[in-house]
């Protein structure tokens, strides 16, 4: 299957350019000039006047609630939203029932969720058995990391600082990304950037940020060498100071505006949607959590584009830093590298309708919000998943 992009805009961490995107067998065959001649047959024209092509979109951070709470969401209900949301690859949490904990469960999950043909899903693995806070129950690095690049107690706080220093030492053994979820907030960062420094190797990555003094422990933590990467959410630059429920808080406008600040600089390195669909009854009772995938580009594009920020930037934060922390040859726009590609109109604006979500979850208090870009079309190892409003 040949699809040939024609009359776009090229928009990837490298830059911006004009050109045609000629895709082949699941690659990207050749990346033409504006005016380049094409002297090779496809199988179809999809003309982007007025569009921009971009690498397709990677969540380090998200919950698909599957096994155990499908009534929630499940891999086919949160992986068509995904796909409509133009990301092409995603990492959901390990905090489903049973908990993704044995190199066995997460190859299994991961085979139900690729075998839909849809978002490519790289589960996320725990750190320890059922999220245990004892050193003794952590989980097998060695067998899993050969089939998860990611590992993440996220829903829960690892308060065991032994705990902490058993993962970071799996992981500069073995390679595997340490994603953590910190409560409270800067306190568990700084703790753990403490200890990171006693293990040379090791890599972390902080999830959902959204405090200044936050960012501000993390910077100082890279400026000494550390292995450090962190993600920033939708809804955290999108908005601040609301009381809808989400872990971590909204916080006042000086973080979000820390946040906005930092995302410019380059000292956020990714934008992970922290998907966290829930039962309309059980966000009654409180649970933590915002519904994210078919808002996430539109809502970053919102916040970012009004604090300066170029689609260059932005594509970095969605697809580049998140494709090099998990070891991924994707995303960028070039040859030889997976199809993976979103087509967006970053100009185009639409009211958000949660009623039409097609995740099984409705959980946001943007509905009715104005939002700036919207994803048309997603194509994924060279096959157009979501077309206009369609899946394929």
């Amino acid at each position: 299957m040949r699809l040939l992009f024609k009359n776009v805009t090229i928009v990837d961490g490298t830059g911006v350019r004009r050109g045609k995107v000629m895709t082949e067998d699941g690659k990207i065959r050749k990346v033409y000039k504006e005016r380049g001649r094409v002297q090779t047959d496809y199988d179809r024209e999809i003309d982007g006047a007025g569009k921009v092509l971009m690498p397709g979109f990677i969540d380090m951070h998200c919950h698909l609630r599957d096994p155990g709470l499908t009534y929630k969401e499940d891999l086919s209900t949160g992986l068509h939203a995904a796909a409509k949301g133009g990301f092409t690859t995603v990492c959901p949490m390990a905090n489903t029932k049973p908990v993704m904990d044995t190199a066995e469960k997460v190859a299994d999950n991961m085979k139900r969720g690729n075998a839909l043909g849809l978002t490519e899903m790289i589960q996320v693995s725990a750190v320890t058995k059922d999220f245990s806070n004892f050193t003794f129950d952590l989980v097998d690095f060695g067998a899993l990391s050969k089939v998860t690049p990611i590992f993440s107690n996220d829903g829960h706080n690892v308060d065991n600082p032994d705990v902490m220093r058993a993962a970071f030492k799996a992981s500069a053994e073995t390679g595997a990304v340490i994603a953590t979820h910190n409560e409270p907030e800067t306190e568990t960062v700084v703790r753990d950037i403490e200890i990171l420094k006693d293990y040379p190797g090791a890599k972390l990555h902080i999830c959902h940020i959204s405090k200044k003094a936050t960012l501000d422990a993390i910077v100082a933590g890279k400026k000494q060498g550390l292995d450090i990467t962190c993600e920033v959410t939708p809804h955290h630059v999108y908005a601040s100071g609301l009381s809808y429920r989400v872990h971590p808080p909204f916080r006042a406008w000086a973080d979000r505006k820390a946040l906005l600040e930092g995302a410019l600089s380059g000292a956020i390195d990714c934008c992970g949607t922290d998907h966290a669909p829930h039962s309309d009854e059980d966000k009654l009772k409180g649970s933590p959590g915002i519904n994210n995938f078919e808002t996430a580009f539109a809502m970053y594009h919102t916040a970012f584009a009004a604090a300066g920020m170029d689609l260059v930037r932005l594509s970095q934060m969605m697809s580049q830093k998140p494709a090099e922390r998990l070891g991924l040859k994707n995303g960028l726009i070039a040859e030889t590298y997976p199809a993976d590609l979103v087509l967006v109109d970053p100009d185009l604006e639409w009211q958000v309708d949660s009623s039409q979500f097609v995740s099984k979850s409705h959980n946001t208090p943007f509905d009715a919000k104005w939002l700036k870009g919207q994803v048309l079309l997603t194509v994924k190892g060279g096959r157009i998943i979501y077309d206009h409003g369609s899946f394929v």
